[in-house]
C-alpha cells in the first residue's frame, strides 16, 4: 500500500518551494517510511536553493535532512520491532556493505543516501529511506526533550561531534571554535564536554555571550580584526586562560571565506584543522605551514551514524543542549522561514514541523 504525502518540493534553484502532493511507494528492502515529527533548515538547505549548489537528484526534489520522526512501515529485511519507534534519521546514510563501510569509512562510502540531496527529503509529512541506521530514541531521552526538536541531531550536532571525536581533543586541550552560530555552537558545547578550554570566535556579540553560556571560557569579537591582531588577541586570551600554547584544535564552522582564513591562519605547531562548515568560495593558502608545523588539515563529511546513539545520549543527559537552540515552524511556513534565514534573520534553528 502506498503512502500520500504532502511536501514542498523545490521546483528551481532561486524559486519559493511548491507544495505538492505524491505517493511513496510500499517500502522496499531494507528500508523504512518515516512520518516526520521534525525537519531541521540546514545552511546546506539554503546553499542548494539560492548559492547554485546542486542536488544529486534533479528537481523537482524535497528538500531536508535533519529529520526526526516515527516508523510507520518497514520494508522486507527490517527489524520490525522498529515499527512505531521514535528515530532520528542520520543526516548522511551508508550502504553498510561495501568495502569502505567494513573498512570503518562509512562517511566516504559511495553509495551513501542522503535525503533532500539523492532523493525526496524531510521537508514534507513522511520520508522513505534506509533502515540500518535509523537511530531510536529512548523514553528517558523523550522524557527531556521532545522529538522534534532531536531533528538538528541529524546534521547541526552529529556533525561537529564527529569532528571532535577525529581530532581527538582531550580534557586540558584548547579548542578555537571559528563561527558559533548554527553548528558552531554544538561544537562549542561538544569540545567544553570532553573537559577542553573552549575559545570562541564570531563577529556576533550576541552569538559570542550564548557561547560562553553553553561552555566557551574566552570570546573574540573578530569585527574590524585583521589577521594579525586577531591571532594576538587569541594568545593573549590562550595566555590568561592558561591553555596549552601549541597543538590547537581548530574548528571552522562559519562556512565563510573570512572564517576559513581565520582558522588557518591560527594553526601552530602540532595543530589540527576541521573544515566543518561549506562556502563555495576559493581561499588561497600557503599549504606549507602544514609542513613546517607538522600540522593537519582535515574536512569534515556529515557523521559516521554508528555514533548517533552516543549523540542522543548526550543530549538526554544534557551534555549538549538543543531546546534552548531551537525554534518550531510550521511546516507551511517553510517559504517564509527559508527566506529569513537566506536574510541572516534566525537565532535559532528553524525546525518544520508538518
Amino acid at each position: 500500500m502506498s503512502t500520500v504525502v504532502k511536501g514542498w518540493m523545490m521546483t528551481e534553484p532561486g524559486k519559493a518551494l511548491q507544495e505538492r502532493t505524491y505517493e511513496l511507494p510500499t517500502a522496499a528492502a531494507g528500508e523504512a517510511i518515516v512520518e516526520v515529527a521534525g525537519c531541521g533548515l540546514c545552511h546546506t538547505d539554503i546553499s542548494f536553493l539560492h548559492m547554485g549548489v546542486k542536488t544529486r537528484a534533479p528537481a523537482p526534489l524535497v528538500l531536508g535532512h535533519e529529520i526526526s520522526g516515527y516508523v510507520r512501515e518497514v520494508g522486507d529485511g527490517v527489524d520490525r520491532g522498529l515499527l512505531s519507534r521514535p528515530v532520528v534519521v542520520p543526516a548522511v546514510l551508508p550502504c553498510g556493505t561495501c568495502d569502505l563501510c567494513k573498512a570503518g569509512q562509512r562517511t566516504i562510502c559511495k553509495s551513501q543516501i542522503m535525503p533532500g540531496n539523492d532523493r525526496h527529503g524531510g521537508f514534507a509529512s513522511h520520508v522513505a529511506v534506509p533502515a540500518r541506521y535509523l537511530c531510536p530514541v529512548g523514553d528517558d531521552v523523550l522524557a527531556k526533550i521532545e522529538l522534534w526538536q532531536l531533528a538538528v541531531v541529524a546534521d547541526a550536532v552529529s556533525t561537529p561531534f564527529m569532528s571532535v571525536r577525529r581530532s581527538e581533543l582531550a580534557e586540558g586541550d584548547l579548542a578555537i571554535v571559528v563561527g558559533v552560530g548554527g553548528i558552531g555552537i554544538y561544537a562549542v558545547q561538544c569540545a567544553a564536554a570532553v573537559g577542553a578550554t573552549v575559545i570562541a570566535i564570531d563577529v556576533s556579540p550576541a552569538r559570542l555571550e550564548l557561547a560562553k553560556q553553553l561552555g566557551a571560557s574566552g570570546a573574540i569579537d573578530a569585527s574590524g580584526l585583521g589577521e594579525k591582531e586577531l591571532k594576538e588577541r587569541v594568545r593573549g586570551e590562550v595566555k590568561r586562560l592558561g591553555a596549552p600554547s601549541v597543538r590547537w584544535r581548530i574548528f571552522e564552522t562559519s562556512g565563510t571565506l573570512a572564517g576559513q582564513r581565520t582558522g588557518y591562519s591560527l594553526l601552530n605547531h602540532g595543530g589540527y584543522m576541521a573544515v566543518v562548515g561549506f562556502t563555495m568560495d576559493k581561499v588561497e593558502l600557503r599549504l606549507s605551514n602544514l609542513m613546517a608545523f607538522d600540522a593537519t588539515l582535515r574536512g569534515n563529511w556529515g557523521c559516521d551514524p554508528t555514533l548517533y546513539p552516543e549523540i542522543v545520549r548526550w543530549v538526554g543527559e544534557g551534555k549538549v543542549k538543543v531546546g534552548p537552540l531551537t525554534k518550531r515552524w510550521p511546516l507551511s511556513q517553510i517559504n517564509e522561514v527559508l527566506d529569513a534565514a537566506h536574510r541572516g534573520e534566525l537565532r535559532e534553528r528553524a525546525v518544520l514541523v508538518p
